[in-house]
């Protein structure tokens, strides 16, 4: 059984975010906001396609320096987790797990040499859910990528149900992939959250790392 103590900073590939999220070329011309997106490419790469991007993760209140420290003390720990559970994992789109770790450890970068910057330019803040900085409605669309669903033995119900308010108050659409726990199993909040929010559906994507886990959740007022 895969287990982390805590929430770990681990950082996926913009691409891997657009084909997650079900991302059209559309999405570059909206306001979006990363919830949770720790040491994603997904900032850094679209917003030099000329998308309009913001993240929010607590790790952002760290020097670069702690981060890089922090990513390096997570590496191994989820490589030699993910190689003692292989049969878990879809391998088409990475090969094997030296390939996976190619990619993460190359988005991490790509996130370590604009945090800087883009932390300067506020496209970075340190914040975290369900407590967002951000007015009614600031933005269009709100993605959280591998926290809520997947740390369902970390965060219970009720975290994820005003986790979910907080970012339907600030963008008029949220996104959450996946909708498994880190063992890709179906989230034990999944039934519960769709019962309350009436207008949300479950959309398969074409991403299936996680055996099971191709489903991404929508929510819209």
């Amino acid at each position: 059984m895969i287990t982390y103590e805590n929430i770990v900073p681990w950082g996926r590939s913009y691409t891997e975010y657009v084909i997650m999220f079900n991302l059209t070329p559309y999405f570059l011309s909206k306001k979006v906001l990363g919830c949770g997106d720790g040491p994603a490419a997904f900032n850094s790469v679209g917003n030099a396609f000329g998308g309009n991007i913001t993240s929010i993760d607590p790790i952002f209140s760290l020097p670069k320096k702690e981060i890089e420290r922090q990513i390096d003390k997570t590496f191994g720990n989820v490589i030699n987790q993910t190689k003692a559970h292989l049969e878990k994992f879809n391998w088409e789109m990475f090969g094997n797990v030296e390939g996976l770790g190619k990619i993460r450890m190359k988005s991490m970068q790509q996130f370590l040499s604009d945090f800087e910057q883009g932390f300067e330019e506020g496209r970075y803040i340190a914040a975290e859910l369900p407590n967002l900085p951000f007015k009614d409605n600031t933005f269009d669309l709100a993605l959280c990528s591998h926290f809520l669903f997947l740390y369902s033995d970390h965060l219970d119900l009720d975290f994820h149900i005003k986790a979910i308010d907080e970012m339907l108050r600030v963008a008029s659409e949220v996104r959450i992939f996946p909708v498994v726990d880190l063992n890709a199993n179906r989230s034990a909040h999944l039934d519960a959250i769709m019962g309350n929010f009436p207008n949300s559906e479950l959309i398969k994507v074409n991403y299936e790392f996680q055996k099971g886990g191709n489903q991404m959740l929508k929510i819209s007022h």
